[in-house]
This record gives structure tokens, C-alpha cells and sequence, in this order.
């Protein structure tokens, strides 16, 4: 009886680590590399293109705390180099900011000049990812309320099928791994 508990926990433990893998185990992206959040010579606009940030990722961020800080703005602030309404703000020198929400997200240093000076980085941070995601697959897909008899304008659009496709099917229906097709209606 106990190794039956023993294996149900566990099991629970392995679907819980798949399903929130991404924010157990985000990947850490030290802003600026090796030259850290500097306002000289690191470009942050190519920086953060060269990445994919995710939900469950971190940034951190090194920098001298005498000269810098952290100062995570809106994006009309961001554009305008403005640090008087902050959304928060870091000045350890060694900060670790969790990305705990999908969207853009605007850094600059609050010190006089130094935003003008290219000290800013906004990154674009993606939903967490449970896996890869299946590109659509064009198929037929037929209305459950629709019958054979009866064809509607909506028949001839193009219809796809969402999810994995190993061989064309005859008749289109709900697989049975679970997958359901949606159409798209033009």
C-alpha cells in the first residue's frame, strides 16, 4: 500500500515538473553578457533580438550600483528615456528580475543620460511553452451540427486541422489522443 502511495506521489511530481517544466527550469539570460548593463559598448537592441525569453525565464542584471540602477518603465517612458514613474526599480548591482508575465517588458538605467546614451533594453517575453506546438495541418473538418445532406456556404472555405497528421484521413473526427480540428472560416 505504501509503494502504491509512493508511486502515485511520484507520478504526480513527474506531470506537475512537465507541465510547469519552463518556470521550474527558465533559462537565465545575464543582460549585456559578459559586459553586463554598462552604457558603453553593448548593444541591448541586438542583444535581446538574439534571444527567445519565455514566462519562467530570468534576467539579471550586473552592473556598478555607485553609477546604475534598474529601472523597469513603460513603454511611452521607455521611447521618452523616463524614469520619474517607474514600474519598479533595482540598484544592488546584482539583480534577478523573474518573467513572470507574457509581453514587452522595458528596462533603462534611471541615471541621467545614460538611457540616451543606449543603457535600455526592451524584451518581448513569449508564454511559457509545454512542448512543441503543432503547425497547422490542412484537413478536412466538418461541423458536428452540420449533416452530409445539407452543405453550406461555410463548406467550400478553407477548413484546417490543428495537431499532429502521421496519414491523411478518409473521414475527419476527433482522434483519439485528444486532438480536435478547428476550422477557419475566410
Amino acid at each position: 500500500m505504501a509503494l502504491i502511495k509512493s508511486n502515485a506521489f511520484f507520478t504526480s511530481l513527474l506531470i506537475l515538473a512537465a507541465l510547469f517544466g519552463v518556470a521550474i527550469g527558465g533559462t537565465v539570460h545575464k543582460v549585456g553578457d559578459s559586459s553586463g548593463w554598462t552604457m558603453m559598448g553593448v548593444n541591448y537592441e541586438a542583444w535581446a533580438s538574439s534571444r527567445t525569453f519565455q514566462v519562467g525565464d530570468s534576467l539579471v542584471f550586473e552592473y556598478n550600483n555607485d553609477f546604475h540602477d534598474v529601472t523597469e518603465v513603460t513603454h511611452h517612458d521607455f521611447e521618452l528615456c523616463d524614469p520619474s514613474k517607474p514600474v519598479a526599480n533595482y540598484q544592488t548591482g546584482s539583480d534577478t528580475i523573474s518573467l513572470s508575465k507574457p509581453g514587452l517588458q522595458h528596462f533603462i538605467c534611471g541615471t541621467p543620460g545614460h538611457c540616451d546614451l543606449g543603457q535600455k533594453v526592451q524584451i518581448m517575453v513569449l508564454p511559457a511553452s509545454l512542448g512543441p506546438v503543432a503547425a497547422p495541418v490542412p484537413g478536412p473538418v466538418r461541423s458536428p451540427s452540420t449533416s452530409p445532406s445539407s452543405p453550406s456556404p461555410a463548406d467550400n472555405a478553407p477548413q484546417y486541422q490543428m495537431g499532429p497528421s502521421l496519414a491523411p484521413q478518409s473521414e475527419p473526427s476527433v482522434s483519439k489522443s485528444g486532438w480536435i480540428g478547428f476550422s477557419f472560416f475566410h
